[in-house]
């Protein structure tokens, strides 16, 4: 099922080494071992309380999380990894229907967002890229109204925690296909056309591994202007024709920043019955050839989240040096 070629695209190995030193590799949301956690709430148990109280403990669970990017950036920083995705729940229940809240409402606001700012400041000076990626259920093809608009309020809300810290992608699914996948796909680029500024200069398409290929969600970027990020995983997963260098010489194209590529391996391994369930760590052998010595950030997406970073770096500097 994997696709392994010969470099074709954006490589520069003039000046010899190790070219997957170029990459940027990213931690995504969370850690195994460290001792940094992003806390969550619950919206049954806050509602046990008056306002006053739900927005205190709001409060400090937005300020304590604020407070663990910090940290997670300094751990990435020390550790060979150049980008961090950020939990989409870092502000909990941020639009929830009951729950909701604007952020100038919390006690302590001004401190909330100084510790914010100095998460952007630390990510600047460290050259740590910050991103976000929502959950399944922000659709922008859904043809339920009530959907789409929920989705819309979720975007909003990562644009401005992206504005917060300096996050320049905002990564998303195509959706689902109801029935009639084109239709589907024309309802995705619509909404597009209907974001915000600060949206949809971050926002970013990503293929998946039952319903979305690349050669779909391509043009769509052609015709929107929005990047594509390309999980080699899922399109090993869901092929499509296109070839591994052909899909990441048109994703190359689509950026006019630094590309964000998505790696990860098969639990079961690629002759499974299901390839889809991601591995603890990375084999080396499924990050394409053709990537290694490119500029581009790739997110490590596996169960074993800081370990198999540094794991795959091992492997890396190891079979390199032979």
């Amino acid at each position: 099922m994997r696709q392994q070629h010969a470099p074709s695209v954006g490589h520069d190995d003039s000046k010899g080494g190790r070219g997957y030193e170029r990459i940027r590799w990213g931690l995504c949301c969370l850690f195994k071992e460290e001792p940094i956690r992003f806390a969550i709430r619950q919206a049954a148990y806050l509602a046990k309380f008056d306002r006053a109280r739900q927005l205190a403990l709001l409060a400090d669970t937005v300020l304590a999380n604020g407070q663990a990017l910090q940290a997670a950036i300094v751990y990435c920083s020390r550790n060979r990894i150049g980008a961090f995705r950020v939990n989409s729940r870092i502000f909990p229940l941020k639009t929830h229907p009951q729950q909701g809240y604007a952020l100038a409402e919390l006690p302590d606001h001004a401190a909330i967002e100084q510790t914010y700012r100095q998460a952007a400041a630390l990510a600047r000076q460290h050259n740590i890229r910050l991103s976000f990626h929502p959950d399944q259920f922000t659709l922008l093809s859904s043809p339920d109204a009530g959907v789409l608009v929920r989705s819309l309020a979720e975007l909003e809300y990562h644009a401005e925690a992206a504005r917060w810290i300096g996050a320049d992608v905002i990564t998303l699914h195509g959706g689902g296909a109801y029935g009639d996948k084109a239709a589907a796909l024309q309802r995705l680029r619509t909404a597009v056309e209907c974001l915000s500024d600060p949206v949809r200069s971050r926002l970013a398409l990503e293929n998946d591994d039952r319903i979305y290929t690349p050669a779909d969600l391509l043009p769509v970027c052609g015709a929107t202007g929005l990047p594509f990020v390309y999980d080699v995983h899922h399109h090993r997963c869901l092929a499509d024709g296109l070839r591994v260098e052909q899909v990441t010489e048109q994703a190359l194209a689509t950026w006019t920043r630094e590309p964000l590529f998505h790696l990860s391996s098969p639990r079961d391994g690629w002759h499974s019955a299901n390839p889809r369930p991601h591995h603890d760590f990375i084999d080396p052998c499924d990050l394409p050839d053709c990537w290694r010595s490119l500029r581009i950030t790739v997110e490590v997406e596996a169960k074993a989240k800081e370990q198999a970073v540094r794991r795959l770096l091992e492997d890396l500097d190891r079979t390199s040096s032979r």
